[in-house]
């Protein structure tokens, strides 16, 4: 269940926008409204020809969506696209590395088989004469500052499937903030039970989003809220309140794209305003609206990527407010020396910071491009005697690997 919160009355300036953020919504509107009409290009071109033949399904359904892309009981996948007047079509899937080329029958139905995929929520495009687009027969999609694309399940028993169990509920906080001069939000998990009026504590987890994702990427895409359902309702995790917030502390680092992170001033503000926002503006809202426990020992920040990055630098250099840190292949912080990025972590200090913390959680992908500079970084923190918890999986910079670190990292917490 969602619910949508607005945290006050938005006034007239909160409400206008200003026009580096006017042209991002137009961008985003631009990417699905493409995303949807020029398959249909395509395919209104074929129907006029009379090409077009009705869909079957060769393989058996499971819990696969009506539509594309059908999925075997043997975890295959047969995506097609009716596009006759194409030249080229390539299917592009997460974890996949390269596209796969597409073959076109007579009837102009163009298919491709994976012959088996682990059980995982997978996106994917079509890329049709060189231009990337969506799944015209699929309503499920992932959205980021710079793309849109299709998604789709390979059922399984994993825990961010829905399964029957009691649901938290996930709340929608919207405010404008002073600090990044822009309307921002928040999205809050309630476990189970949660009673408002109760005088019951929770413990709390921030949750940080990545880079050209907003703030419920980790809802939307991770399932972190049927991950924290399913493993309360194991028994492996405690009930707590997790609190996601959209991580810019500027801007411009979405406005200018990937090329913000070629400016080494930009991500260092970006960091620094949003730590900024997340004290000032966040954490005391939602201390307000919701009984989080003003325990140190109960307080917890994670995130992936970009969002892996402001988790270390402001739960390192804040142990005086979180006992448990953790990074999900972290992501903007350089491949050291990382002195500069944290002050507080010397070889006279280390031990110090290390007997506060709970747990420092480190993980990254061994296909990623960031496992060597978070190798770097956790050899780094061991030379100042810290030692984190380290997890390297296979996998790269992709989803898979942050629900599995997601689905680990939380039974470990508030215990």
């Amino acid at each position: 269940m969602v619910v949508l919160s607005v945290g006050r009355r938005l006034s007239k300036d909160a409400l206008n926008v200003n026009c580096k953020e006017k042209l991002m919504s137009c961008r985003w509107m631009m990417l699905a409204l493409l995303a949807i009409l020029a398959p249909s290009y395509y395919l209104g071109s074929a129907q006029a020809a009379g090409k077009v033949t009705q869909e079957t399904a060769p393989v058996p359904l499971v819990a696969a969506p009506k539509g594309d892309p059908v999925v075997g009981a043997d975890g295959s996948a047969v995506f097609s696209l009716d596009l006759p007047n194409a030249k080229d079509v390539k299917l592009t899937l997460e974890g996949g590395a390269a596209p796969m080329p597409m073959v076109k029958d007579d009837a102009g139905r163009w298919t491709v088989t994976v012959p088996h995929l682990d059980p995982e929520y997978y996106s994917y495009n079509f890329v049709v004469d060189g231009v990337s687009f969506t799944d015209p027969h699929n309503t499920m999609v992932k959205t980021s500052a710079f793309s849109v694309q299709s998604v789709f399940l390979v059922p399984g028993g994993k825990p961010w499937e829905i399964a029957d169990v009691p649901h938290g509920e996930v709340h929608h906080h919207l405010y404008h903030s002073a600090i990044v001069q822009a309307d921002s939000e928040y999205y809050v998990y309630t476990p189970p039970g949660f009673d408002a009026g109760s005088k019951k504590t929770y413990p709390v987890l921030y949750l940080l989003h990545g880079y050209s994702d907003d703030a419920s990427a980790w809802t939307s895409m991770a399932r972190a809220n049927l991950i924290l359902d399913n493993l309360m309702a194991a028994g492996k995790a405690k009930p707590m309140i997790v609190v996601m917030p959209l991580g810019y502390g500027n801007m411009e680092m979405i406005t200018r794209g990937w090329a913000a992170w070629r400016d080494p001033g930009l991500p260092r503000d970006n960091f620094q305003k949003f730590g900024e926002a997340l004290f000032r503006e966040v954490m005391p809202r939602v201390q307000k609206e919701y009984p989080l426990s003003s325990k140190r020992e109960e307080h917890a920040i994670a995130g992936l990527s970009m969002g892996g990055a402001e988790s270390l630098l402001v739960g390192l250099g804040h142990t005086e407010e979180f006992a448990y840190v953790g990074g999900f292949s972290a992501g903007g912080i350089g491949s050291g020396p990382f002195d500069a990025e944290f002050p507080a972590i010397t070889p006279a200090t280390g031990a110090a910071v290390n007997g506060k913390l709970k747990l420092l959680w480190i993980s990254c992908g061994t296909d990623d491009g960031l496992y060597g500079p978070n190798q770097k970084l956790v050899a780094w923190l061991k030379e100042r005697n810290v030692t984190p918890k380290v997890t390297y999986t296979p996998g790269r910079h992709v989803w898979m690997v942050w629900r599995d670190n997601l689905s680990n990292f939380v039974p470990l917490l508030f215990q």
